[in-house]
């Protein structure tokens, strides 16, 4: 093979001796050749391409009752387990607390029934079931699952389930269990906005397991961006089998923020390798339950640093702003109409004298009927600074979300939202208002 010295140089190259930034780049590079070169370009496609990731299941705001063990007898399997699915749906029907009805009743009010596992015989049916209610038909006679009415739900929070299984750590780069369990989780029921990556395309690329180790807040923030999240929500499940066939232990750790910071860990057994769909269930339902936890005790919110590069940039505008026009600021910081005054009301161009930045923001508002809409609506649209306002997603009973084009900014939105009587939550791009 031929030295690579033994070509001859241009001469004006003759001088030049690269750094070792320069040598850094240039041996990635040699190496990505190879790579191309030895492996083709079919197998880097494969990284992105093939089977994997589970998209998560159509969330509706639905009341779902899950659990729910049967066993019933009959004439034929089928017949057992119409039975079955009756009994069920009158064994949730007492969990919701709902009157007193028939099973015909009952019925005209389920709008699905989820088989969570089942085993039919000639004559013996035995399964666990979930029922689903229409919230419109069965709304007016229960409430939630929990009892409760609309409750405020969280800021938008990615969610990255991390599974250890076998030595090997993984999110979406096969189709996994945990990730499986995270998909089929019915999450209108919860307080926690969940945003559920279906881990497909480009995506297996960015969430790896990896990811939760970063602690950049500007490579989260272009993360979260692009997902349209507050935060990030990292469960943890490690997989450890005692021996080929035996029972499995997990260990099960509730994770959030930037920083990877801890909540509460737990571990479960189950008895077999068939048995552990179930036990990540049940780990699913937990660790859903200590993230609301976590909510309710005003410790689920999103991290303000995440917003450090926005703020630096406001901050460097208002200071380019003050040199260049070092009167007209002066005036504003006496009569304390800053931009980032806290409860100002948005800044026009003709009152800074320099054009505002143009931005998008996501506001998420709860809906209990139309009338609370067209209120959202007129709020926002009434506000200085705003140039549009529509909704992109209406959902009566439930969250709707409308898009913003406001100059300013998201936070100076928020701002005056909070000086309208407003509660605001979250910031940045994304926002969640109520009364």
């Amino acid at each position: 093979m031929a030295n690579p010295s033994d070509f001859p140089r241009p001469r004006f190259l003759k001088g030049l001796r690269p750094g070792p930034a320069a040598q850094l780049l240039l041996a990635l590079g040699a190496g990505l050749c190879a790579a191309l070169a030895v492996i083709g370009p079919d197998r880097l496609i494969a990284q992105i391409e093939g089977d994997r990731g589970i998209p998560p299941i159509a969330n509706s705001d639905d009341i779902q009752v899950s659990g729910i063990d049967v066993e019933t007898t009959g004439k034929t399997g089928e017949e057992a387990r119409a039975a079955g699915w009756k009994l069920a749906q009158r064994k949730a029907w007492e969990k919701l607390s709902g009157p007193q009805m028939s099973d015909e009743q009952i019925d005209a009010l389920v709008s699905a029934v989820v088989i969570e596992r089942e085993q039919i015989g000639p004559h013996r049916y035995i399964a666990r079931l979930g029922v689903i209610f229409d919230r419109a038909r069965a709304g007016q006679f229960v409430g939630r699952a929990d009892g409760g009415g609309l409750r405020a739900r969280s800021a938008p929070l990615l969610v990255i389930p991390v599974l250890y299984s076998g030595g090997v750590r993984q999110v979406f780069e096969v189709r996994g269990p945990w990730q499986r369990a995270w998909a089929n989780f019915q999450t209108a029921q919860s307080s926690i906005d969940y945003v559920r990556p279906a881990g497909s395309g480009g995506e297996s690329l960015i969430l790896t397991a990896g990811q939760p180790g970063r602690r950049s807040r500007l490579w989260w923030r272009n993360i979260l961006d692009q997902f349209e999240a507050a935060d990030v929500l990292i469960p943890v499940a490690r997989l450890e089998r005692q021996w080929p066939g035996g029972p499995v232990r997990g260990t099960f750790t509730a994770r959030y923020g930037p920083d990877n910071t801890f909540l509460e860990s737990f571990t479960l057994t189950a008895s077999d390798e068939q048995a552990v769909p179930r036990m990540l269930d049940q780990a699913m339902l937990r660790i859903d339950g200590i993230y609301q936890r976590a909510l309710a005790q005003g410790v689920l919110t999103p991290d303000p640093s995440l917003l450090s590069g926005q703020m630096a940039f406001d901050r460097a505008i208002e200071q380019l702003r003050a040199r260049l026009l070092p009167r007209e600021a002066a005036l504003a910081g006496e009569a304390g109409e800053g931009p980032l005054a806290t409860g100002a009301p948005l800044a026009t161009p003709s009152q800074t004298g320099a054009p505002a930045a143009i931005a998008s923001v996501t506001v998420q508002f709860a809906t209990p009927d139309a009338a609370a809409v067209d209120s959202a609506l007129a709020a926002v649209r009434g506000i200085a600074g705003v140039q549009g306002a529509a909704t992109t997603s209406l959902a009566i009973g439930g969250t709707s979300v409308m898009r913003v084009t406001v100059a300013g900014g998201g936070d100076a939105l928020a701002a005056a939202l909070r000086a309208q009587g407003w509660q605001v939550t979250g910031g940045g791009g994304t926002i969640r208002i109520s009364r």
